[in-house]
């Protein structure tokens, strides 16, 4: 057996409480690993430790398992009677028995040995203060994401200077065209007709540039998006027609034009917010990029000083920020920009704070890599899922891989996380940090609609870019970033490709099964490059999701519903075609 393949140990996403009575418990071994069983019980049952009295366990086969690139992912769920655990496994590999305890492989033979002293895994004790809860509302929503400046400037907006004609085609960064909260609100219906239930909008907090990831005045609605009663307004018309609304928060950085920082370039080390920020070397220099390592920021821009989120007078500001949002706006998520920087300890302040004001509330860490260690219950409730992304974008991309390599990505995904988690992940495939999608598919429009079906059929909650929902193009930022071309809604493309998102959502959200966290790869096609996948609910509902990535048309039959096609015909799945059905 490949020892150095298997791994457990009795925290993060191997062993949790998924809530007051049942406990996840998962294993990785090599894939020469063919059968697990799992032995468990309350650690008292025989007395307590120390004794003479042998213990015996409840011996369970674990059945549930997902294959990775080179290992496979075991997953049981046990119910503690008395909401404590201890256990030990039955590895089956070949030939080979082996019993894996927490301080490595035991034969039976020594197991047995009289005298021996065996370390059980154990789970103390199962609190309910510690089970990592997550708001159930978010598996259910459809995400907008809004870029203010770019998606619609409100009916009744004053003439403004520096203002651009709404613009089509490419755009640049220092470029303004006007959009604002009030056009946002008067889109509201637009939005609930395709389906959309929740808004996730890019800083709207004062600031220099018209991204507003440079914030000047976190207390402040940017006067060239509208004022605090128009957010109020907006918010509470969203909430009206079913849609919820995530404020970004940029607690990283601030801008180069924030009062406290302005204080600390005019008094040195004698301001009272020197602290607040991460100088190492006084005086600085602002006419550069701060590579010099005099005070360090955001990706080395000096406009973007770094705040120091270990500073407690910092963390009661922003504290006071967030709680303040909440109390003005009734907003009910923020997305933290560079989420893996700001320190563990805000987070955990904000996560206890913030949920107490608000239990429902949704905490969401933008995220690019595995996030574990911000996912275990006091922190963010999830991230943004760009793991997911690359893992659905590659297969389309490089031809080479095949639809065991597509499995492996997806699995690899929800093997990184504790369910709570995996159910309100935050999936995506574009974003204004990213090319578009349709772009990045070379205009493909069919590919295009392969890679949204299988990012409607994950678990976790659906985000898709404005403009998405007419294939809008554009290159990486500030290109992605395109003013939202209202008048090409009603063109023979547009409504083509609007008609089929509208389709996915509305499963979405109405197809337990499109939301459900259960999902397996059985590979009963033998083409290589024709992705298949079942999804499968909590009454035992089933659909099968296929996506042809071959040169040629493949054959899939007629059985089942079908809830969703592009490209099949009278069995045949063309390519590039999607099928989605009910078995």
């Amino acid at each position: 057996m490949d020892f150095a393949a298997v791994y457990h140990r009795t925290s993060e996403q191997m062993s949790y409480p998924l809530n007051e009575d049942e406990l996840i418990i998962n294993l990785r071994t090599g894939k020469d690993v063919k059968r697990v069983f799992l032995v468990h019980g309350d650690p008292y049952a025989a007395g307590i430790a120390g004794g003479a009295e042998r213990w015996d366990g409840t011996r369970e086969e674990i059945v549930f398992k997902k294959e990775l690139k080179n290992h496979i992912w075991w997953t049981t769920t046990v119910k503690p009677e008395y909401k404590r655990c201890k256990y030990y496994f039955e590895l089956h590999a070949g030939k080979e028995v082996w019993y894996f305890f927490e301080d490595g492989f035991l034969t039976k033979e020594q197991m047995e040995l009289p005298g021996k002293m065996l370390q059980y895994f154990i789970v103390p004790w199962m609190n309910p203060a510690d089970v990592n809860r997550t708001p159930d509302w978010v598996n259910d929503t459809v995400w907008y994401q809004i870029f203010p400046d770019r998606f619609c400037r409100g009916a009744d907006s004053a003439p403004e200077d520096g203002i651009l004609p709404w613009g089509k085609g490419k755009v640049k960064n220092e470029e303004r065209y006007g959009g604002n909260l009030s056009g946002i609100t008067e889109k509201l219906l637009y939005l609930r007709g395709l389906g959309i239930t929740g808004i996730y909008l890019t800083p709207i907090c004062k600031a220099e540039s018209n991204h507003k990831y440079d914030t000047t005045d976190y207390e402040c609605i940017d006067p060239s998006f509208g004022t605090e009663e128009e957010m109020r307004t907006l918010v509470k018309t969203a909430h009206e027609n079913g849609i919820r609304v995530m404020m970004d928060g940029v607690f990283n950085h601030s801008g180069g034009r924030f009062a406290p920082w302005l204080d600390v370039l005019e008094k040195g080390p004698e301001s009272k917010y020197f602290h607040w920020f991460m100088v190492n070397d006084w005086p600085v220099r602002m006419d550069r990029d701060t590579r010099d390592g005099k005070f360090y920021s955001f990706a080395f821009h000096a406009g973007m000083p770094k705040l120091n989120t270990n500073n407690e007078e910092v963390i009661n500001y922003i504290e006071k920020i967030c709680t303040g949002w909440i109390d003005r706006y009734d907003i009910d998520g923020i997305r933290f920009d560079v989420g893996n920087e700001v320190s563990h300890l805000l987070l955990k302040r904000l996560h206890k704070t913030l949920k107490a004001k608000k239990a429902d509330f949704y905490l969401l860490g933008e995220i690019w890599h595995d996030a574990s260690q911000w996912l275990l219950g006091d922190e963010y409730d999830a991230v943004m899922n760009y793991p997911l992304t690359s893992g659905i974008n590659d297969f389309f991309i490089d031809k080479s891989l095949t639809k065991k390599d597509f499995a492996w990505r997806i699995n690899a995904c929800y093997t990184m996380y504790q369910q709570q988690n995996n159910n309100v992940l935050f999936n995506l495939l574009d974003s204004h940090d990213t090319d578009r999608l349709l772009t990045r598919v070379d205009g493909e429009e069919d590919v295009f609609i392969q890679e949204l079906a299988a990012l409607f059929t994950m678990p976790g909650s659906v985000c898709i870019f404005y403009g998405t929902e007419i294939g809008m193009e554009g290159g990486h930022d500030p290109d992605c970033r395109r003013c939202m071309p209202w008048d090409a809604l009603d063109s023979e493309r547009s409504l083509r490709i609007t008609e089929k998102v509208k389709t996915l959502i509305r499963l979405r959200r109405n197809e337990n099964t499109f939301r459900s966290l259960y999902f397996h790869f059985p590979e009963e096609i033998p083409e290589k490059r024709c992705a298949e996948y079942i999804k499968l609910d909590d009454a035992g509902n089933r659909i099968q999701i296929l996506l042809n990535g071959e040169k040629e048309a493949v054959s899939v039959g007629e059985e089942g519903e079908v809830l969703f096609s592009n490209g099949f015909e009278k069995g045949k799945l063309l390519p590039k075609g999607t099928l989605i059905r009910r078995l």
